[in-house]
């Protein structure tokens, strides 16, 4: 028995697969165990180093630094959100002098790292007049990276549909704007979601890189309260505590995005007319599998 993909093992391969499983996690195990053993040795569990955390001011801070981080990444993720279809939209223009340009903008900005675009905002515009905040700086430079990534994976999503379902839409009389915002976005969204999930835990995690410019997020404070020599310098239970923060930000972010992706799970229904004669008859809601239907009937029709 076999798959599309794949041939299904046979009892041979169920049991070296077992066995590399486990190997693996024998192995995954030990490391773990070392490192924590390496901590243990060098006094990194000791209470002085984590004697700064039992104060509720740091906790405080820790709170107020992980609401900069948030912010950050809310505004970052929506401004990449619509920065990215409307790249994307350009992209997929029938227009050269639209598509071409466009192209070139997306290839640029997706070249160029997040931290390169964060210092030219922040340390290059100060050299022509324009001071920017350090909040300002890090929103900006992750919407425009993030932003021509993602007009990638949506134009991929759309690109990588069947040509049925744009005939499918023109055969109901949908203009290609009609098309494109009824039919072919919300399949390219649902297919592409996971990508874009990942996409954007990238923004998330990436919103450290905003200590470098002085920007008051999680490793920011972390390398701060990490650098009180009052409190022992508990630079590695700083960075223990703000990781799981990140790891928890990130968990909750994906289930998020997972319970949004089930609710979408089901197949859209698209208002639309066809086109009949010369006159518009109203569908009212229309599956795609009823736009495939139209588009067979109208060739059968031709």
């Amino acid at each position: 028995m076999s798959s599309v993909l794949y041939d299904v093992p046979g009892p041979r391969a169920i049991v070296r697969n077992r066995i590399l499983s486990v190997v693996t996690v024998v192995i995954v195990l030990i490391i773990l165990g070392l490192i924590v053993w390496r901590l243990a040795a060098t006094g990194q569990f000791a209470a002085q180093k984590w004697y700064a955390f039992t104060f509720t001011k740091v906790w405080l801070d820790i709170g107020q630094a992980m609401i900069n981080t948030l912010s950050a990444f809310i505004v970052a993720a929506v401004g990449a959100l619509v920065l990215g279809f409307v790249l994307a939209i350009g992209r997929l223009s029938d227009h050269a002098w639209v598509r071409i340009p466009v192209g070139w903008i997306v290839e640029v900005l997706r070249a160029i790292p997040v931290l390169i675009f964060m210092f030219l905002l922040y340390y290059g515009l100060p050299s022509v007049g324009i001071k920017m905040e350090p909040y300002w700086a890090v929103v900006i430079a992750l919407i425009v990276y993030n932003g021509s990534v993602l007009a990638e994976v949506i134009r991929a999503g759309v690109e990588s549909l069947p040509r049925g379902q744009y005939e499918a839409g023109y055969a109901i009389g949908l203009r290609k704007s009609g098309v494109m915002r009824l039919v072919l976005l919300p399949q390219a969204i649902r297919a592409m979601m996971p990508v874009i999930i990942a996409q954007l835990v990238v923004t998330l995690k990436d919103t450290a890189l905003g200590f470098i410019i002085t920007y008051e997020e999680l490793l920011f404070y972390a390398r701060f309260i990490g650098s009180q020599s009052t409190y022992g310098s508990p630079i590695v239970p700083a960075t223990i505590i703000v990781g799981a923060i990140y790891i928890a930000l990130c968990l909750l972010l994906s289930w998020i995005a997972n319970a949004v992706e089930k609710r979408t799970r089901r197949s859209p229904k698209v208002d639309a007319a066809v086109v009949d004669a010369g006159l518009h008859h109203p569908v009212g809601e229309v599956t795609d599998t009823e736009l495939i239907a139209l588009q067979d009937d109208q060739g059968r029709r031709r």
